[in-house]
């Protein structure tokens, strides 16, 4: 929901070229600022917003700052950061709320919680924009014409719920194309799966009928439809109409499958998520539960990125406020702790979901079952992730002591290229660091260079090195500026640096490749004046065998690791990402320029014109052979645009 009557306030007195800091700029700021409600933002002398905050009164609330005693250390680095303040007012508190959320998750600040990984739910779409609505999975705005069910807290989920839905309801899965494409019915009918609307197997009247009884199960109404479904066979069975009972045994399978695997299912909770935080060693862990129709659609776990000095109820407070900013809210929301903006959080869910929100923290009952349940599993998957950073680590340390490096490594790249005989050439980058792969930090790079040639590895592995290091040079200075590197485990206001915040620079580059790649990365880096930047080349061994790699290290003969070596199986994986990284990135390129079609790169040649020369000539090779006369035949080709069409093509031969 958008919000209304907010207005900003100039930042006043922003830092002179000084750049001044710290109490005194903010208690110069305060002689501007209102007693109203509103969202605040900290930022430094780079212009990088620090912290993102709400209050009920921003002058009261900004006062706080104006002065260093009482403050934690956290919150006494921030203030001596920064060197401006903008603010929004708005019209109330839960406003505030909203857009601090919003704010905070576009900008990302540093010393605000933070969401991290938070990707779109999947939902389960009965399309209704045509006469035979089909079942599938969606994600992202909701814009086609349906009935959506969720949110699910994975593709999995969805997957192995259509498909049981499919031989509970027989409900049709394919698209409207393929729909209208069907002169005989598919496997999918075959098999049980599908009802085939498509050749007329079932009137659509009867299929409307399943479409109203899967829509019905999916909002909670699943005892009717069992109890219905009985029905019909028990009477298929009297009439001794014993193929039709076998069917509708089916169905009633089908859908006891789909509540089996639910796990546990609470009476009297129709539509609720429920959240459970648990912290150790300076993490925490938010595991969500979802609640629909009475049925459990899954959980997920998340990460919040947090000081280490926050209690656990402030993490969740402002986790959940980020996690509706972009989702639907449900009627009911069960925490595992008493949350400090409780009563402000549930006004705001309510103003943007229009309809009553509550937030709970049950104390006793089934709900608190819930919880319990939930904290349990919260408990579990920060356990698992503390062991499985723990053996990371311990790959890192053994990382650097192998290439000999100052430090522990925080940030690897690996580079690897993939080509079919020098077409569609892609190279790609992966990154890896205490909390394993960073597929956020993936880069792909499409090979542009004219004057390649075909199948120079060598020559691509220089362009995507000189791209890649001539970018982070422009946007974060030279590798020796505390800023830029990062390597430590400090950032350059004096703070630690988060677990989850990696630094721009890598503290370790490896090259899938032998002496002959290594040579040409060693020679961008020389040109950049980043030669001691460190850099290793991984060759496959003798038959291209694992466990027999050759790492050639400048400075060092070639040497080779103990086949059952932890570091070298931790190589190779990041080695095969790489090289999983640059096929699938090449096969992508590969696939469009397959599709590809001419007519596409001529200026004035729309979907409309494209698909009339298309239906008269067949192809655009027939396009390309025809004369001006030809071409002015097509409806909608004028004589310039016929002429343009026969000037491409044999400009181009020419």
């Amino acid at each position: 929901m958008p919000l209304k009557n907010t207005r900003e306030v100039p930042a006043a007195d922003i830092a002179p070229a000084a750049v001044e800091t710290g109490p005194d700029v903010i208690a110069r700021i305060l002689k501007t600022l209102p007693n109203g409600p509103g969202v605040y933002r900290m930022i430094n002398a780079e212009g990088e917003v620090l912290y993102v905050g709400k209050a009920r009164n921003l002058k009261k609330r900004v006062q706080s700052y104006a002065r260093l005693g009482g403050h934690t250390n956290r919150i006494a680095r921030m203030i001596l950061a920064t060197a401006a303040m903008e603010f929004v007012s708005t019209e109330t508190e839960s406003e505030a709320l909203l857009l601090e959320a919003n704010l905070i998750k576009r900008l990302k600040p540093r010393f605000n919680v933070l969401l991290r990984d938070d990707k779109s739910f999947p939902y389960i779409l009965i399309a209704r924009d045509h006469e035979a609505p089909h079942i599938l999975k969606h994600r992202g705005a909701r814009k086609r014409k349906g009935d959506y069910f969720g949110p699910f807290a994975s593709a999995g989920a969805v997957n192995r719920t259509i498909n049981t839905l499919q031989r509970a309801f027989l409900l049709r899965s394919c698209s409207d194309a393929v729909y209208e494409s069907r002169t005989r019915p598919c496997l999918l009918y075959q098999i049980k799966r599908c009802s085939a609307p498509c050749t007329g197997e079932i009137g659509l009247d009867d299929y409307g009928q399943l479409v109203d009884e899967a829509k019905r199960f999916l909002h909670g109404g699943s005892s009717t439809v069992r109890d219905e479904l009985n029905a019909l066979m028990m009477g298929a069975s009297d009439n001794l109409e014993f193929e039709r009972a076998a069917q509708y045994r089916n169905r009633l399978q089908a859908l006891s499958h789909v509540q089996q695997h639910q796990g546990i299912n609470p009476e009297g909770v129709e539509e609720a998520d429920v959240f459970a935080a648990h912290t150790e060693g300076g993490q925490t862990c938010v595991q969500v539960f979802f609640f629909r129709t009475g049925q459990n659609w899954g959980n997920r776990a998340y990460f919040p990125r947090a000081d280490r000095s926050l209690p656990v109820d402030q993490v969740l407070d402002a986790f959940i406020a980020q996690f509706y900013d972009d989702k639907p809210v449900p009627r009911l929301i069960l925490l595992s702790h008493v949350v400090p903006n409780r009563a402000l959080l549930e006004e705001a869910l309510t103003t943007r979901a229009e309809r009553r929100v509550r937030v709970s923290v049950p104390k006793r009952g089934q709900k608190r079952e819930l919880i319990a349940h939930a904290e349990a599993n919260a408990r579990e998957a920060l356990g698992r992730r503390m062991a499985e950073s723990a053996s990371q680590q311990r790959l890192l340390d053994g990382l650097g002591k192998l290439f000999v490096l100052d430090e522990t490594p925080q940030r690897i790249e690996v580079y690897d290229n993939s080509h079919i005989q020098g077409t569609n050439a892609v190279g790609a980058m992966i990154v890896a660091g205490p909390e394993g792969l960073i597929k956020s930090q993936y880069r792909k790079f499409n090979i542009k260079a004219d004057d390649i040639a075909q199948g120079d590895d060598y020559a691509m592995m220089r362009e995507v090195l000189t791209r890649r290091f001539k970018r982070l040079i422009k946007e974060h200075g030279e590798r020796g500026d505390n800023a830029a590197t990062g390597s430590g485990s400090d950032t350059e206001d004096g703070g630690e640096r988060d677990a989850g915040e990696l630094p721009p620079w890598p503290d370790l580059v490896l090259i899938d490749g032998g002496k002959g790649q290594l040579s040409a990365a060693r020679g961008v880096l020389d040109e950049l004046g980043i030669a001691e930047l460190p850099i290793a080349g991984i060759a496959k061994g003798p038959d291209r065998d694992a466990g027999r790699e050759h790492f050639h290290v400048p400075g060092r003969d070639v040497f080779m690791l103990e086949p059952r070596d932890p570091v070298l199986y931790f190589i190779q994986r990041l080695r095969d990402e790489a090289h999983r990284f640059a096929i699938g990135s090449h096969r992508a390129r590969r696939k469009k320029a397959i599709s590809a079609n001419p007519l596409d790169e001529i200026a004035g040649i729309g979907p409309t014109r494209k698909r009339a020369l298309l239906a008269h000539f067949g192809s655009a090779k027939a396009v390309s052979r025809s004369g001006v006369a030809d071409l002015r035949a097509v409806d909608g080709i004028s004589e310039a645009m016929a002429q343009a069409i026969y000037d491409f093509f044999h400009e181009r031969d020419g």
